[in-house]
């Protein structure tokens, strides 16, 4: 390299605010894509990607709205893939979103994601603790692109007043083994990458640090994991330095963001946990067809 694109290199790294795991209310976030760029350009995001639970629903619109703001926006998703019953996080990065084999495997998992709801609900109710999700279900009818979870199913049991918070909701009663988890159907991690490579994207395993996988890592990355998300709100530094080095040994990518949904109890401000620009760089670098 060049001195005189070290020297430029050194200059953007100063400027450049990297948040590559943010939400919309295109799936659990609390911000429409306006109210996230907004957010984001306040917060001095220079770099975003709407990374919404099997949509691509808002991606379109965060990449319009954010270029008007003299933000970079890339294109970005979480999809859900079903392990040995647990659910795994794959991040995907520069996928086409109108990709049709995409958009017809989104499609399916947004299906199964109401089904979930459904089922999880009639658990509540004959546990004594009902909800009514039919708004939520409606809206997912109104607007096919969007994708509904338990989430969702938290802030009703809020709103409900049966439990003070989200955090309570899925403690007591959603998380894995709590009396109304209903098991996920799903592709495999395997299933879900070759998908997001076939729509050109790069695929990162989300917060390894929650999902608790570390065994896992290196088949993945054989099966064709690119990277891994060593960067977020739920990483303290023991675990950033734990997954950076992971990465390192087997040669991944890293990513990283906030997981900024909006909602006091998910995630962190927009920025206020980003990725390196040396790692933002090789990532860019290496994106599909760049």
């Amino acid at each position: 390299m060049d001195r005189r694109r070290a020297r430029a290199l050194a200059r953007a790294s100063h400027s450049t605010l990297v948040d590559l795991h943010l939400h919309t209310t295109a799936s659990d976030g609390r911000l429409t894509p306006g109210q996230l760029v907004d957010r984001a350009v306040r917060a001095g995001v220079t770099v975003m990607a709407v990374t919404d639970h099997d949509t691509t629903m808002a991606v379109s619109e965060v990449r319009g709205l954010a270029v008007e703001r003299g933000v970079e926006a890339i294109s970005g998703i979480e999809v859900t893939a079903v392990e040995r019953g647990r659910d795994i996080h794959i991040l995907g990065y520069f996928a086409d979103p109108n990709d049709e084999v995409l958009g017809r495997f989104l499609a399916l998992q947004r299906e199964r994601r109401i089904a979930r709801v459904r089922a999880i609900a009639e658990r509540l109710a004959e546990l004594g603790v009902p909800v009514d999700v039919r708004p939520l279900l409606a809206e997912a009818g109104r607007q096919t692109g969007r994708a509904i979870g338990r989430p969702q199913v938290a802030r009703a049991m809020v709103e409900a007043g049966h439990v003070g918070d989200i955090s309570e909701a899925f403690d007591r009663w959603l998380t894995h083994d709590a009396p109304a988890f209903i098991p996920r159907e799903g592709a495999s991690c395997e299933e879900v990458i070759a998908i997001l490579h076939r729509a050109g994207a790069l695929a990162s395993l989300a917060h390894p640090g929650k999902t608790s996988i570390d065994e896992s890592i290196s088949s993945l990355r054989d099966v064709g994991l690119d990277a891994l998300e060593v960067y977020h709100s739920d990483h303290d530094a023991e675990l950033v330095a734990r997954y950076a080095r992971r990465a390192r040994e087997l040669g991944m990518l890293m990513t990283g963001g906030s997981d900024y949904h909006g909602d006091p109890s998910h995630g962190r401000e927009p920025g206020a946990v980003a990725l390196p620009f040396d790692e933002w760089h090789r990532l860019r670098a290496a994106r599909p067809n760049a």
